[in-house]
């Protein structure tokens, strides 16, 4: 009798190849089969708690709009993790978990190689950013026994240690994201809370208390705002925007340790025009962009200094303030 030519001589898609297990049949003929794809899970043992194990494989049936992953030979769903398939070529699943435990992992707080040198350098750029972290406590608690002179001088080694940081840092090759919060919150500390409190303690007595007070917390606002700004935003390589914390500070503790003869109530608008000065947008010439000037500039404030170093003070200080909104309209118009 001749054979129905539409009779198919074998009762599944593919031959059960030796030693592999399948799901199940699968359906004859139609989309379904042809668009079937067989997908290994790895195997995951379980932990040390005594954790049951995931199946050890499974299929996965691409229907074009949705997953269905069953266990092998019981029947049991397996999650998958990873990006779903796709309409192009199959992609491997992976274990559940393998995302968690890459998650898990520790980050490295210095980038590169672990070497000893490396290591050491390391550690003594964040020594340096330490002690100037001690020395603003150090202030701090100067200003608070009457001590605000002498608490002034340790604002100024804050600032220098705050220098030798990022210089030593830039110099070994140890710069980190680490090393970069790490002098952030230094600096918030040092700067943003020791330097008004020392303003304070030196203005106790020459003007009211309300007044003093308003001028200090604005300095310690305004200087949070500028070190979160400035972690978040875009780097120039010639200018600042806004007068940096670290040179507010400085201005603050030379103020405090050579006694500017100003009344009182002119310090405190000082302060205040300094504190907002952190948060403007004007664009303030960085220290190694000063430096380069022509040293006939230089010639100035050095003779002034010899003169009457506070007038030199109070005019180099205003003649950087006085920098930014002249730069900033220089650069509106063109």
């Amino acid at each position: 009798m001749p054979r129905t030519p539409w009779r198919r001589r074998r009762t599944t898609d593919s031959p059960r190849p030796a030693g592999r297990r399948w799901a199940g049949r699968l359906r004859r003929g139609g989309s379904l089969a042809r668009q079937a794809l067989l997908v290994r899970v790895g195997r995951r043992s379980g932990d040390n708690t005594g954790r049951a194990a995931t199946a050890t494989r499974a299929e996965v049936i691409y229907t074009g709009t949705e997953l269905a992953p069953y266990a092998a030979g019981r029947g049991r769903k397996v999650a998958i993790s990873g990006a779903p398939l796709s309409h192009g070529p199959v992609a491997m699943a992976q274990p559940v978990g393998t995302a968690e435990a890459t998650a898990q992992q520790p980050a490295s707080l210095l980038p590169g190689e672990h070497t000893i040198r490396r290591r050491v350098s390391f550690a003594l750029v964040n020594a340096c950013t330490l002690a100037s972290l001690g020395l603003g406590l150090l202030a701090i608690f100067l200003a608070m026994n009457g001590e605000p002179r002498i608490a002034a001088g340790f604002l100024v080694g804050c600032v220098a240690f705050d220098g030798l940081d990022g210089a030593l840092a830039r110099r070994l090759g140890v710069s980190s994201p680490f090393g970069a919060q790490m002098d952030s919150l230094a600096d918030m500390c040092s700067f943003g809370l020791a330097a008004p409190i020392v303003v304070y303690a030196s203005l106790a007595d020459s003007v009211p208390m309300a007044a003093a007070g308003i001028a200090c917390v604005l300095v310690a606002a305004c200087a949070a705002i500028r070190l979160a700004r400035f972690n978040v935003s875009p780097k120039d390589g010639k200018f600042f925007s806004g007068v940096p914390t670290t040179m507010a500070a400085a201005v603050l503790a030379l103020t405090v340790l050579i006694g500017l003869p100003l009344p009182g109530i002119a310090v405190v608008g000082g302060v205040a025009v300094l504190a907002f000065a952190m948060v403007s947008s004007f664009p303030y010439a960085k220290l190694a962009r000063i430096l380069k000037l022509p040293p006939w500039l230089w010639l100035l404030p050095v003779v002034g200094a010899l003169v009457d170093p506070r007038l030199t003070f109070v005019l180099a200080v205003g003649t950087y303030l006085f920098s930014g909104p002249v730069m900033w309209l220089k650069a509106k118009r063109s």
